[in-house]
């Protein structure tokens, strides 16, 4: 797991963040930092990563309407499948491990947006995670009409991306929160900077942590 104190050991890191805040964009500048400093390191997502979490994405993204407990119970089954098959064999194979959302993504969608009850997500949470946390969350914010500004220049939005502007103030607003209680866990980065700004505050967060 990530609690143990072995400078040596490899590390987990998260990118979380509402839409258009540039998570996608930055997953590549994590790994290629890391790679810099002599690091190995991969990418992977969620929902995704593995063949079962990638099904279980375009369910989630696609145009089927889920209800708030589904989406949830979906969220924990693929990251069962990711955690089991993609982060700890990495983390136990000396690789770094980056992932574009993780658990605190739950917290933010399902509990802040869909008004799931947070002691019902922490109770799935320590079944399913038993323990493993990231060492170090990079939660990229931005204010709502930014951010959805950004996401629908593209051609084409997925079903969360179509929510209304509520729902994602409170996304963001349960982020902010969890951040807030995270122990230093999660750093904040500006994404309404130009990327070399944002880029530069995600370097100095990864220093802290090799």
């Amino acid at each position: 797991m990530t609690n143990t104190n072995n400078r040596n050991r490899a590390r987990f890191i998260t990118l979380e963040g509402g839409e258009g805040v540039g998570k996608s964009s930055n997953l590549a500048f994590v790994q290629n930092w890391l790679n810099q400093q002599g690091i190995r390191a991969v990418t992977t997502r969620e929902p995704g990563g593995t063949e079962a979490g990638e099904k279980v994405r375009a369910l989630f993204l696609g145009d089927e309407a889920l209800t708030p407990l589904t989406e949830l119970l979906l969220m924990f089954a693929a990251r069962a499948e990711h955690i089991s098959r993609v982060i700890l064999p990495a983390l136990n194979e000396g690789v770094w491990v980056v992932s574009d959302r993780f658990c605190d993504a739950s917290y933010a969608y399902q509990g802040g947006g869909r008004g799931i009850e947070t002691e019902f997500i922490a109770a799935l949470e320590q079944r399913v995670l038993q323990g493993l946390q990231p060492d170090l969350t990079l939660l990229l914010d931005a204010p709502v009409e930014v951010g959805m500004a950004r996401a629908r220049r593209r051609q084409k939005i997925d079903r969360m991306e179509s929510e209304n502007h509520a729902f994602f103030e409170n996304v963001r607003t349960a982020y902010l929160q969890h951040a807030a209680q995270s122990l230093g866990r999660i750093r904040i980065i500006d994404a309404t900077l130009p990327l070399e700004g944002v880029q530069q505050q995600i370097a100095a967060a990864l220093k802290t942590i090799i």
